[in-house]
């Protein structure tokens, strides 16, 4: 929780508004940024970047440090931050599920309810060692075109899984009312940016059922079509094929009904598995199913249907103390769930930080949990009036905030007891997350830079080629001579010539990485 302010703090608070006075960048440091930045594809580019010296605060580079820029995916810096001081980064959450009526002989004669907590990961992405594990190129962005897209060694049904053995335990063999899922904690909203997008306080394999296609032995034989999980209240209609070696996979996933979609297409020869997703679009409906088809795996006999719930009203949240609990699932602690957020660049879970920080104080929208979170950015010393947030994870058109604001929710958060666990979710750069390929292997910069990545990219029908809304990088890093920075770069407003990807302004900012790591204090 936020404290009141002290006296004291509000002093401090005053003297983070003073700016350092800027001394003069090494030459050699801003020739070789700008051979970069006033390079021919950055034209009709605007910049927003602001360099400081970590100890001192004081001013190594900026250019336009002011300018309210679209920052996408580095506004998750915010989120993430303000969900930390609020929270804290050891919180966590607990699903429990209760019984509603008189349990004889094993038969419950009344219903099951799950009351969701808002666990992001519910299970889904710890491994059988009990670590939290993620891929560079997480399967929510598989839809995306980004490629290679993998999913994780896990089970998605963990959580669900481990409550219907703790109903199993506690007695229950045989159900003869509902099996209802409590989804009351905050409401229902959309989330912004790519991938899923049904912000809920349930969520199941981050609310997206996984294609995964795995072509057939020779060009011609019909491929392997899974969804995983695997679950009675989807219907998948599959009919892909195998190409040629040298083709490139096309897969197309068509939705036919509610729960109902088709994939079709082909995937070359040879080639490993191919993953794409499907959108829940009722996380409440798809949890319930998943629930009573793992209470049936574990033994427990359920008389409702699968496919939707009887009418069965949900009990006062008052009441839930006088009825009975049968089991508990505990999350994993915060900074493992904000670890996953910013490595991989998770728009789901950054979208639902504000809707949890919200239900913390009591509230259900995230509309009011943006206004909470900007009162924990100003407490750290963040100009507020230099940010514009319509969520949490950057992908709303009212996503805006300046370099030099970048910078200063990284300064505060440095100060803060949560510093360790918010450095330590950020991507490393050429080591892991969305970071993984900014730099080669080989680069002296690998592994000394710690930051966020943002990428926003809109389709210019005129021009039949895409306009990279927003590329930006911000986080830390440590130069040759020793010195920590805290470092925001964004650049707005890219047209992208015919071919060409992204991930070529990712690599411009790598190699702007490498030149501060080279020729920096």
């Amino acid at each position: 929780m936020v404290r009141a302010r002290s006296p004291l703090a509000l002093v401090l608070l005053a003297l983070v508004w003073i700016v350092p006075a800027a001394a003069a960048p090494p030459a050699a440091l801003s020739e070789k940024l700008e051979a970069v930045i006033e390079a021919p594809d950055y034209k009709h580019a605007s910049w927003g970047i602001l360099v400081t010296d970590a100890k001192t605060g004081a001013t190594v580079y900026s250019r336009n440090p002011d300018a309210a820029l679209a920052p996408a995916s580095v506004t998750k810096l915010f989120s993430s931050a303000a969900a930390l001081v609020a929270l804290g980064p050891d919180q966590k959450q607990e699903t429990h599920v209760y019984q509603r009526g008189l349990a004889l002989k094993g038969t419950l004669r009344g219903d099951l309810i799950l009351v969701a907590s808002g666990d992001l990961m519910f299970g889904g992405r710890t491994s059988k060692d009990g670590k939290i594990v993620f891929k560079d190129k997480d399967h929510t962005y598989a839809n995306g075109g980004f490629g290679d897209c993998e999913v994780t060694d896990t089970d998605p049904l963990a959580a669900l899984n481990d409550l219907a053995k703790q109903v199993k335990a506690a007695g229950i063999t045989q159900i003869d009312g509902e099996v209802l899922i409590d989804d009351r904690l905050f409401a229902r909203s959309r989330g912004t940016g790519s991938g899923p997008d049904s912000i809920s306080p349930i969520v199941v394999n981050d609310n997206a059922i996984d294609v995964i296609v795995t072509p057939g032995e020779k060009e011609g034989d019909p491929a392997k079509v899974v969804m995983r999980p695997e679950t009675s209240f989807y219907t998948l209609d599959a009919s892909v094929g195998t190409g040629s070696e040298k083709s490139s996979a096309n897969l197309h996933l068509l939705a036919v009904g509610p729960t109902q979609f088709a994939v079709r297409g082909k995937v070359p020869v040879g080639s490993k598995p191919h993953v794409r997703i499907y959108n829940v679009d009722e996380p409440t409906l798809f949890a319930r199913a998943l629930f009573i088809e793992a209470l049936r795996r574990n033994g427990v006999q359920v008389q409702c249907a699968v496919l939707r719930p009887a009418p069965s009203p949900l009990p006062a949240k008052s009441d839930y103390e006088k009825l009975r609990k049968v089991a508990t699932f505990t999350s994993a602690p915060l900074k493992d769930t904000l670890r996953v957020t910013l490595k991989v660049s998770h728009n789901l879970y950054a979208s639902t930080l504000p809707a949890l920080l919200a239900a913390s104080k009591g509230q259900t929208t995230v509309e009011s949990g943006l206004k909470e979170q900007a009162k924990i950015l100003k407490e750290l010393g963040v100009d507020t009036s230099a940010v514009s947030f319509g969520g949490g994870a950057g992908g709303s058109p009212a996503d805006h905030a300046s370099a030099r604001a970048t910078v200063q929710v990284i300064q505060g958060m440095a100060k803060r007891p949560e510093w360790d666990a918010y450095k330590a979710a950020l991507p490393v750069l050429g080591v892991d997350g969305t970071l993984s390929e900014s730099v080669k292997e080989d680069s002296p910069a690998r592994g000394k830079a710690s930051a966020k990545t943002g990428t926003l990219i809109w389709y210019d029908n005129a021009n039949e080629r895409f306009l990279l809304k927003s590329k930006a990088l911000a986080g830390t890093m440590t130069t040759k001579n020793g010195t920590e920075l805290y470092f925001c770069i964004i650049v707005n407003n890219v047209p992208l010539p015919e071919g060409v990807t992204s991930s070529r302004e990712g690599k411009a900012l790598g190699k702007l990485c490498e030149v501060l790591y080279e020729h920096g204090p």
